[in-house]
């Protein structure tokens, strides 16, 4: 049998790209899946489209009171998975405010929202499951990346003191740091990606991470090496080499 079967899991962001892969793998393992994003109808034709149980429960993760009343409607869960994101490719000097502060709040202030309705009740039972979906990208502020670096490294970091906190308990907290996923958000970059994987390839990796008991992965490993390695450089050479 399954580890997943029985398990209830909401999946925040679950509506296309990594999310909608994820989702479909965790699906075909067993799991009960709360599929939650903003478009309800999208969400309808995944959970129709599943192997095993769903539920649709739409959020807007910009929104405190939306994100409390979605987890009331998910109900006890064994573990949430944040998949949500919005990407805008540029640099200090072309600075949209707008999106600039939609990366900010939705890929990292929102993961704080979902966390933070979610994880009260898991310490209370000593017992859940929390995965957050970092990047590449936040391991050392990139050129042309305002906005989604920072918002990505918040994550990061979210997920390390997170893991700090509660090591010791039964909330068992992961964070996954995927490099280039082919989806509508990296098609607006106009620049070569290497080691690009489609969203399957890239949920086998992730689900399969989530069945250890490991803190954090980085994927795909050879590319990772690049930015792991650029943490023990010292900033002048780092930015001589990475800066535009």
């Amino acid at each position: 049998m399954s580890i997943w079967t029985g398990k209830r899991y909401w999946l925040v962001g679950a509506s296309e790209g990594l999310g909608r892969a994820v989702a479909e793998e965790m699906s075909r393992r067993g799991a009960h899946l709360i599929l939650s994003a903003r478009n309800a109808e999208r969400l309808a034709e995944l959970a129709d489209s599943l192997p095993g149980p769903a539920e649709v429960v739409p959020v807007d993760i910009a929104d405190r009171a939306s994100v409390e009343a979605a987890a009331a409607q998910a109900g006890r869960i064994d573990g949430v998975v944040f998949l949500a994101g919005v990407y805008w490719p540029q640099g200090a000097d072309k600075w949209v405010a707008s999106e600039v502060e939609a990366m900010c709040d939705i890929n990292f202030t929102g993961a704080a929202r979902v966390v933070g309705a979610v994880v009260g009740d898991m310490v209370a039972r000593n017992g859940g499951h929390i995965v957050l979906t970092g990047s590449l990208s936040g391991f050392r502020g990139l050129p042309g990346a305002i906005g989604y670096a920072a918002s990505k490294a918040g994550v990061m970091a979210l997920a390390e003191s997170m893991h700090c906190d509660l090591r010791k308990t039964g909330v068992r907290v992961q964070v996954a740091n995927p490099g280039f996923i082919r989806t509508r958000l990296t098609e607006k970059n106009d620049f070569s990606m290497p080691f690009i994987m489609d969203p399957d390839q890239a949920a086998r990796i992730m689900v399969d991470f989530m069945e250890t008991r490991r803190f954090k992965i980085s994927f795909p490993r050879l590319f990772s090496l690049v930015f792991r390695g650029s943490q023990f450089l010292p900033d002048a050479l780092y930015f001589r080499l990475f800066g535009a």
